[in-house]
């Protein structure tokens, strides 16, 4: 597992006296508290960039830090079920936050969908993919990389999506598929060329202008089930106060709603 930790602070030079009005405003509402915390989270791979950007915006209105350890979903579940000290869980699917809530080991009705993500079929070199996917039945398709669909939801995704085309046997029996312990390994297959094309998220190759280098393919929707991923927070957590602040804002600021649909997801209910 990935683990990475970026800290955000406000500047010494404070905003100007409105903006600053209108920040502590947003910080009441929030209901903050007086002390700054450090909230350590568990993120899915798939959107461990996009809750990067999503840090700095909050430390300006809450002087609050995020502490960031990336992984796949069941890697992530698995050390919080062995005691990792983390405050918050998101997952890229539904069904473990709901599995720790049910077992005692978060917050009661703290579940919630946060975004719902897209699956893409990606490569790094431009024409391979077609509108049809056409490349995924030729015989210069030397490896597709996907998830672990045991513990990354993408890759259960990516799964479905080629069982529904006819092709995962058949793949499966050519040894033409290599299987990445996380999305992000999944990425690198594909970008390094250790791989011809990859199941990704859409999050992790569209840019801030929502273009998608070299060739893609977005599978319809009715082909896998939908990408719910859900955040819960942890019941051993000692900033719950802190760990509400963020989730309160996350779901209403409209600058998190702007920096999640430019990552490629939906907002979550």
């Amino acid at each position: 597992m990935n683990h990475a930790a970026r800290r955000w602070s406000r500047a010494v030079l404070g905003p100007p006296l409105s903006a600053l009005t209108a920040a502590l405003m947003m910080i009441f509402a929030l209901g903050t508290p007086a002390t700054a915390a450090v909230l350590h989270v568990a993120v899915a791979a798939n959107f461990y960039g996009t809750l990067h950007r999503l840090a700095e915006p909050y430390a300006l209105v809450s002087d609050n830090t995020l502490s960031i350890s990336a992984g796949s979903s069941g890697q992530l579940l698995a050390q919080i079920r062995q005691g990792a000290p983390f405050d918050l869980f998101f997952s890229a699917d539904r069904q473990r936050p709901r599995q720790l809530e049910s077992q005692g080991l978060a917050v009661p009705g703290s579940e919630f969908t946060y975004a719902v993500g897209s699956l893409v079929l990606w490569s790094p070199r431009a024409g391979l993919i077609d509108g049809n996917a056409t490349v995924l039945r030729q015989g210069q398709l030397q490896r597709l990389a996907i998830a672990d669909p045991a513990s990354a939801p993408y890759g259960a995704a990516a799964q479905q999506v080629l069982t529904a085309l006819g092709l995962w046997d058949r793949l499966n029996q050519q040894h033409k598929i290599v299987v990445g312990e996380s999305i992000t390994q999944t990425w690198q297959f594909a970008a390094t060329g250790n791989a011809t094309l990859a199941f990704v998220a859409l999050s992790q190759v569209v840019d801030a202008q929502g273009h998608i280098s070299g060739s893609s393919w977005t599978p319809p929707q009715s082909l896998y089930a939908p990408i719910d991923q859900d955040a819960v927070i942890l019941k051993r957590t000692h900033e719950l106060s802190a760990a509400r602040s963020f989730v309160r804002w996350l779901r209403s600021a409209p600058e998190a709603a702007r920096i999640l649909q430019a990552a490629g997801y939906r907002p979550g209910q």
